[in-house]
């Protein structure tokens, strides 16, 4: 191939000939080195050599951004290494690859606990009960929201000021001043943050972008155990004698589901999102059972009886929640653009933002109050069916069985899984010895259509 001396004048002023796609002209200053220019117009300074007896060219740049001597230099490097039998392409591939590399090393480094916290939550959430993810969600919350019971805005959860930091700043220095400081405040919080943290932690580790991020020392249970407070058994429970007082206040409620929802509570011994979740479809009045969203078995959760005296109270409430509103309140309701429909909720609340019952707690704290018992908690109710049930001597499997326990034992586990008629036999046993130690005289009629209660003082 002809080659001339490329001058700026020569260069610029080289076009591709009529009828053709592209076309060559090439240099003797440089060897390999050539403009190629387009029908379109394009010029471009190219390389072009030989290795392993085949042909390589390599695009080096516009003349608009390459003067003719930088050109030179650049075809005389790649002239080099073809000599020393390597391929450009490669090395330029090579050298792309590493760029892209440490770009995405420097965007994985600047990765925050906010951007990997969000994806955290939205990947494991169908893993998670509505309780557990809400504690996630609040307790990573900024706050300032208006409250929704009460007046002022919310504060910040525990994990707030950890959110704007990079994960590769959570050291175990920086995690056990943090721990401090809301240990202090909020001591029981702050042991659920840390332990949300430390399984968030695990699961980075599982993620390619984020392994290696988090410092191992920063989520080690010896920050915690060296920060936090040692945590002491919880013992709040229902005495058998503490019964008879507090049914009555209980029973004096204004709010009937309210009621119904802390009976059922101590009935049942389930914990307190299973219960507040149940649906009417998860009732069946029939064969007496309620399917339970189980926190151990996520997915199909159990079945459990659906004693006597508790199915007298939930039928109340169907009653009330399949009764339509009167004239003027379904008058409003329309004027609102709103159709009147049954809940699905059993324990619903219109005031709810998702429909049902929210808030519990401070209605026991009333009721134990009024009844003049010690406070128990919403979790203390399941623990009194656990220790009530002792009085009757129903076996430990049952009990567990019924409050969604993981079996302890082998034959627990996998031989003795107890059918719903002899967990109903002892689960009305167990009901009918608490009624009857809180004064209450119940008569379930099996012939009648429905169930009907009467308390005696």
């Amino acid at each position: 191939m002809a080659k001339v001396n490329f001058t700026a004048a020569r260069v610029n002023g080289y076009s591709c000939p009529e009828g053709k796609a592209q076309s060559f002209i090439w240099d003797n200053g440089a060897s390999g080195l050539g403009v190629r220019a387009t029908a379109a117009g394009a010029r471009t300074y190219i390389w072009q050599g030989k290795l392993n007896g085949g042909t390589v060219r390599v695009t080096i740049g516009s003349p608009k951004d390459w003067k003719i001597d930088d050109a030179r230099d650049e075809a005389r490097r790649l002239q080099r290494l073809v000599d020393a039998g390597k391929d450009p392409r490669e090395e330029a591939a090579e050298q792309r690859a590493a760029h892209e590399a440490r770009k995405a090393e420097t965007r994985r480094q600047g990765v925050t606990l906010a951007d990997a916290w969000a994806q955290y939550l939205d990947e494991r959430r169908s893993k998670w009960s509505e309780l557990h993810h809400r504690d996630h969600v609040d307790l990573s919350s900024v706050g300032g929201q208006p409250k929704k019971r009460g007046k002022g805005l919310t504060e910040p959860g525990p994990l707030a000021q950890l959110m704007p930091l990079r994960l590769s700043d959570l050291t175990g220095e920086h995690i056990a001043r943090w721990l401090e400081e809301e240990a202090a405040k909020r001591p029981a919080r702050a042991r659920l943050a840390f332990n949300l943290l430390r399984i968030f932690a695990g699961w980075c580790e599982s993620k390619r972008e984020y392994r290696g991020l988090v410092d191992a020392q920063a989520v080690s249970t010896r920050i915690s155990k060296d920060t936090l407070p040692k945590r002491t058994a919880k013992t709040d429970a229902l005495q058998r004698e503490q019964l008879t007082a507090w049914f009555q206040a209980v029973r004096q409620t204004a709010n009937p589901t309210m009621e119904t929802y802390l009976i059922g509570l101590l009935l049942t011994g389930a914990r307190r999102e299973e219960l507040a979740g149940l649906r009417w479809d998860d009732v069946d009045f029939r064969w007496r059972s309620l399917h339970i969203a189980d926190k151990v078995e996520n997915e199909t959760g159990r079945v459990i009886p659906l004693t006597p005296y508790l199915a007298s109270l939930l039928a109340e409430l169907k009653r009330r929640n399949d009764t339509p509103p009167n004239v003027r309140q379904m008058a409003k309701l329309e004027s609102e653009g709103k159709a009147w429909e049954p809940s699905p909720w059993v324990f619903s609340s219109p005031n709810a933002a998702d429909g049902r019952l929210a808030a519990p707690n401070r209605a026991l704290h009333r009721v134990c109050q009024a009844a003049g018992v010690p406070p128990v908690t919403l979790h203390g109710l399941r623990r009194s069916f656990s220790s009530l049930a002792e009085w009757t001597e129903t076996p430990t499997g049952v009990v567990a069985q019924i409050m969604g326990h993981k079996p302890s034992a082998i034959a627990e586990k996998h031989y003795r899984r107890r059918p719903i008629d002899l967990l109903r036999m002892w689960h009305d046993k167990i009901e009918g010895w608490m009624l009857e130690q809180a004064g209450i005289d119940f008569m379930a009629d099996v012939a009648a259509p429905g169930l009907r209660a009467v308390s005696i003082g």
